[in-house]
């Protein structure tokens, strides 16, 4: 959860708030003022304590501490295309009618993976590593799991705050996605139950 506020830090015009209703927190704020290295000051917006830490752009504001409760993280979905730009397209739309979804994030930057993963590697110091399968430049030259005509392919990824939350963004998203021209087969990474408890089967979801 810092790690993540850090980054927010650094992108202009953003701030921080807790959305959470939870018996548990973080101190992120309390902890992330600091970098202010003294100039940093607190104020309240709409009842919530702020720390208010000057930045080159202006201010950055973060509240005081964040909620945090367990959720479900790696819901997932492929999305495979004509070309690259239509499962581009595709993942835009599945990520706008994600964020409709109460309760949901894509944790990944525009809410989109282009390089998508699989557990374990060939190498030993890697946990994780191109999902080969699924790479269009490499259908023949590796037992595939791509049609023939699928020649873009982008992953969505989904952590929720339970698993019908989760559920409900991959449908939203799947159904966005199917949209758009181009679009040709949606799939999901199962990765054999190697990614945590939960599994969310594509045709439970319709």
């Amino acid at each position: 959860m810092e790690d993540q506020v850090i980054c927010v830090l650094t992108a202009p015009t953003a701030a921080a708030f807790n959305a959470l209703e939870s018996e548990e927190s973080f101190p992120t704020g309390k902890q992330l003022k600091f970098f202010g290295d003294g100039y940093e000051t607190e104020k309240d917006v709409n009842g919530k304590k702020m720390h208010v830490i000057p930045i080159m752009s202006g201010e950055f504001l973060v509240e005081d501490e964040m909620g945090w409760k367990d959720g479900v993280a790696g819901g997932n979905f492929f999305i495979m295309a004509d070309s690259q730009m239509a499962s581009i397209v595709a993942a835009e739309a599945a990520v706008d009618a994600i964020h409709a979804v109460a309760g949901v994030i894509t944790p990944f930057s525009g809410g989109m993976v282009a390089s998508g993963s699989k557990t374990g590697s060939k190498y030993s110091f890697m946990s994780a590593s191109t999902n080969e399968k699924e790479c269009v430049t490499l259908k023949d030259q590796v037992e595939t799991e791509l049609p023939e005509n699928v020649f873009g392919n982008m992953e969505i990824v989904i952590d929720g705050v339970d698993e019908e939350a989760v559920k409900a963004a991959m449908k939203a998203g799947i159904e966005a996605a199917c949209q758009v021209p181009g679009v040709i087969e949606i799939g999901a990474g199962n990765y054999g139950g190697n990614l945590g408890p939960y599994q969310i089967h594509l045709q439970d979801l319709f």
